[in-house]
């Protein structure tokens, strides 16, 4: 893998690294940014699968959907398969409380259970 390829790599892990350090932060604030937590869990996780696809050299929709993402990773390495009912919970969270609407930020509970497992 060329050298080039490999920073792109490094910077897909590295934001993915950021999202999640973000997301731990703004959890164990005075006053959890549950809202924002949930939002970074799932940029993590589409930032991961996003760099392991550059990796392998497979490209890859621009999308937010995580199911779609895990399925490729799974063409690569079937170790992924175990990610899909993950990914599938945590996808909505890439819109679900960004915006102003009926639901601001989630509960407690569904934000740590929904997020932890793919996000910690």
């Amino acid at each position: 893998m060329p050298p080039e390829d490999l920073e792109e790599v490094r910077a897909w892990l590295t934001k993915a690294d950021h999202d999640l350090q973000a997301a731990a932060y703004l959890a164990d604030a005075e006053q959890p940014l549950l809202d924002i937590v949930v939002y970074h869990c799932q940029q993590a996780a589409e930032k991961a699968l996003k760099g392991f696809l550059t990796f392998k050299n497979s490209p890859f929709a621009k999308t937010h959907a995580l199911g779609p993402l895990v399925e490729q990773a799974s063409d690569l390495d079937a170790g992924f398969e175990a990610l899909l009912d993950h990914a599938e919970n945590l996808s909505p969270f890439a819109w679900r409380f960004r915006y102003p609407g009926e639901l601001l930020v989630p509960d407690e509970d569904e934000a740590r259970n929904r997020a932890r497992s793919p996000c910690r």
